[in-house]
C-alpha cells in the first residue's frame, strides 16, 4: 500500500479552477485552514465549494475564488455570521445555493453511493423549495405514493478535510466529540485530501482510541498532509480550542480593506497562522 503523504500546496498544485470542491468541518470546527491557505496560494479560482461554511468559505470569498457556493450556514460559532461571506453576499460576489443541513447530508450519501438523488422528508413544506425552484419531487412507487423531496447528489471533483490523525496511507482518525461528515466529503469526491494533526503509524490509531474513531478510509483518500495546528483558527478538539482572540482579530480586520489586506497577506502566507 503506497505512501501518500504530501504537502499542502502539492494539494492545491493538483486542484484546478473550475472544480467543485468539497470542505469538511463545520462552521469554526475542525476546518482544513492549512489546505485552504495552499488553495489561496494557488491560482486555482471560479470554483464551486460545498461546505457547513466557516473561515474556509470567507477567505475564499474574500479572494473572489467562488463562483457558486453550496451550503447550509456560514458561521464563526461564536460569531454568528462570517463576515466575508455577508459581504460577497451583500454585494452579489458568488451564486448561493441554500439548502437544510439534512439536504447537505444526504447530498453526500447520494454522491458517496454513486446515485442521481436521494429520497427525503427533509425540505418539504420549508422555504428551500421556494428559493431553490429546480429542486424536484418524486412519489414513492409503493403504496403509500407519499410525495418526498429527491435531493440531488453532490458530487465533488475534491474534497479537503482535517482530523486529529492519520497514517501515511490515508486512514483518518477523529479524537473530537463530532465526525461532522468528513467521511461523506470524502467519499463523495473524486480526489480526497486528508490533513491532520499528526501522521503516526497505522498501530498507533487503535492505540489512541476505538476502531469507531477511524472516520475515513484509506481507499477513499488521495493524499495525506501533515500540517500540525492546520485548523488553526478554528478548533480541533481535543488537540485545541477555537482561538477566539484570533478569529475576534479576523473578524475586525474583515470590516476594513486595508486592514484586511495585510492581516490576509500574513495569514496565507503562514506568519499568522499558528498560535499553539
Amino acid at each position: 500500500m503506497s505512501d501518500k503523504v504530501m504537502t499542502a500546496d502539492e494539494v492545491a498544485a493538483g486542484l484546478r479552477s473550475g472544480m467543485t470542491v468539497g470542505i469538511g468541518g463545520w462552521g469554526s470546527r475542525r476546518k482544513p485552514m492549512a489546505l485552504v491557505k495552499a488553495v489561496l496560494r494557488s491560482g486555482v479560482t471560479d470554483l464551486t465549494v460545498v461546505s457547513f461554511g466557516g473561515p474556509d468559505v470567507g477567505l475564499l470569498a474574500a479572494a473572489g475564488r467562488i463562483r457558486r457556493l453550496v451550503t447550509a450556514f456560514v458561521t464563526l460559532d461564536s460569531i454568528p455570521l462570517e463576515p466575508h461571506f455577508r459581504a460577497a453576499r451583500q454585494h452579489g460576489g458568488l451564486e448561493l445555493t441554500e439548502l437544510d443541513e439534512a439536504m447537505m447530508m444526504w447530498g453526500l450519501t447520494a454522491a458517496a453511493h454513486r446515485l442521481p438523488f436521494l429520497p427525503v422528508r427533509a425540505g418539504l413544506g420549508s422555504d428551500v423549495m421556494r428559493v431553490n425552484p429546480w429542486l424536484r419531487t418524486v412519489v414513492s412507487p409503493y403504496g403509500d405514493g407519499e410525495e418526498l423531496l429527491a435531493v440531488p447528489a453532490l458530487r465533488l471533483d475534491a474534497a479537503l478535510v482535517h482530523l486529529n490523525r492519520a497514517d501515511a496511507r490515508g486512514n483518518g482518525q477523529y479524537l473530537g466529540p463530532d465526525p461532522y461528515f468528513d467521511d461523506l466529503f470524502c467519499e463523495a469526491a473524486d480526489a480526497a485530501y486528508v490533513s491532520c494533526e499528526r501522521v503516526v503509524d497505522t498501530a498507533d490509531l487503535l492505540k489512541a482510541a476505538g476502531p469507531q474513531s477511524l472516520l475515513v478510509k484509506r481507499q477513499f483518500v488521495t493524499g495525506v498532509v501533515e500540517a500540525p495546528h492546520g485548523a488553526h483558527f478554528t478548533s480541533c478538539v481535543p488537540d485545541y480550542d477555537r482561538d477566539e482572540a484570533f478569529q475576534r482579530e479576523y473578524a475586525r480586520a474583515a470590516a476594513d480593506p486595508g486592514t484586511w489586506a495585510a492581516f490576509a497577506e500574513r495569514l496565507v502566507s503562514g506568519a499568522g497562522r499558528e498560535r499553539p
